[in-house]
């Protein structure tokens, strides 16, 4: 019998990893193989790659944590780690049913939770940290994506470029003996630079990702009554996220995910570096933290960074002060006018479906007009998020924890 159950345990866990490498690695690569820098091959084995040195590193921490810290390693017999893995793999379906990217840490530590409380065992000291980690990281990803948003990014977007290639940017040259990698012809400096940007920060996701979701798949089958080694754990976690990688994850690089698609490139990217380095440092703590909600709220920062250029401190600081302009603030500030006068970066779904990005000005890098000047460039009143859709994640982002610890912890009570 628990032979049967501890089967059943890779089961889940391979099947909780299958989903997160499937929708990770289109999160990762999309903007890579939308514009044709990468086929989806080599974006798959680069993120396996990747994912695999950021959980035989930086995860060990997170696994030691969710496996034998919030919860002692004797808990975990095989009947509670099916458990976990069960409520684990439902916060997938939730998220899959509801189009949300529901946190897979979260929901797990919810579940654990539900396990030591119903054992009395549970490390509340150490669940007071991760919840104030919690409370932390997204107001850290805002504030970080606001800065960038108001001072930074108008001047990274008249000089980075990002361009999508009819054929792929490297190519082998077998003319030779020897054959040699070469650029493609059509690509300048700038779109070299732009590029290989976009590829190294994916690999970055690649990693993080790794770091963090690792655990979510295997911690609770690693421990002194598990039927795994962390370096086993790993091993399977990785192989779980190659496996959906080079599967179901070749449908999220077609469609390049809806989160994104509409996110300009250059702030996709900045996302990716400020939400990836938060949960690298979490994870590096040992830490379990979601990628996806400190990723939103650097989305949502940076949108109203980019808003608030049209007025100045003074004026967002003080609402009674009637400013000389009216200033909108939303996170649609990051998709500017296309004007031909107001260069923009274009969005992971141009390069995606092909369509050509705005061309720069041919007279040098344009200036960036000032913080408060009454002529700011008009800004789309489109939303990236709408309010709606906004509160939606957020109430989700909330609920699945406590589903996963009113579920487990009944669940736990009686079993166990």
């Amino acid at each position: 019998m628990v032979t049967l159950l501890a089967a059943v345990g890779v089961l889940v866990a391979v099947f909780v990893g299958f989903n997160i490498g499937g929708s990770s690695t289109g999160v990762a690569f999309g903007p890579s193989v939308g514009s044709r820098l990468l086929q989806k091959t080599t974006a798959a084995g680069l993120f396996t790659a990747f994912a695999f040195f950021g959980a035989w590193t930086v995860g060990r921490n997170v696994i030691d944590t969710m496996s034998s810290s919030i919860v002692p390693a004797a808990q975990f017999s095989p009947v509670a780690s099916v458990g976990v893995l069960f409520f684990t793999g439902m916060s997938l379906l939730i998220s899959n049913i509801y189009g949300v990217p529901a946190s897979t840490s979260m929901t797990a530590v919810g579940a654990i939770v539900g396990l030591g409380l119903a054992t009395g065992t549970l490390n509340q000291a150490l669940m007071f940290t991760i919840l104030s980690a919690w409370i932390v990281a997204p107001l850290v990803a805002f504030v970080c994506g606001a800065l960038i948003g108001r001072y930074i990014y108008p001047y990274l977007d008249r000089r980075i470029a990002f361009t999508r290639f009819e054929s792929n940017l490297v190519w082998i040259d077998r003319s030779g003996l020897i054959p040699r990698p070469r650029f493609n012809e059509s690509a300048s400096a700038r779109d070299i630079i732009g590029s290989t940007m976009v590829v190294v920060i994916a690999c970055y996701m690649a990693f993080s990702a790794g770091a963090s979701n690792a655990a979510n798949a295997v911690a609770p089958l690693v421990g002194a009554s598990g039927p795994l080694t962390v370096d086993q754990g790993v091993l399977l976690a990785v192989f779980a996220f190659g496996l959906g990688g080079f599967t179901i994850a070749r449908r999220t690089l077609d469609t390049v995910g809806d989160d994104i698609t509409e996110l300009p490139i250059l702030a996709a990217l900045i996302v990716s570096v400020v939400g990836g380095t938060i949960i690298t440092i979490l994870s590096a703590l040992g830490i379990p933290a979601s990628l996806a909600v400190s990723t939103t709220c650097c989305i949502i920062g940076l949108g109203w960074g980019r808003a608030t250029r049209a007025a100045t401190v003074v004026e967002l600081a003080t609402p009674d002060r009637t400013p000389d302009h009216e200033v909108t603030v939303a996170t649609g500030a990051l998709a500017a006018s296309r004007a031909d006068d107001v260069p923009t970066t274009p969005t992971v779904g141009d390069l995606e479906r092909g369509e050509s990005p705005p061309d720069k000005p041919d007279n040098g890098v344009p200036s960036v007009p000032e913080i408060g000047e009454t002529d700011a460039p008009e800004l789309d009143r489109r939303s990236l998020f709408d309010p709606e859709a906004v509160k939606r994640i957020v109430l989700l982002w909330v609920l699945t924890p406590l589903l996963a610890l009113a579920g487990s912890y009944p669940l736990f009570l009686i079993v166990l």
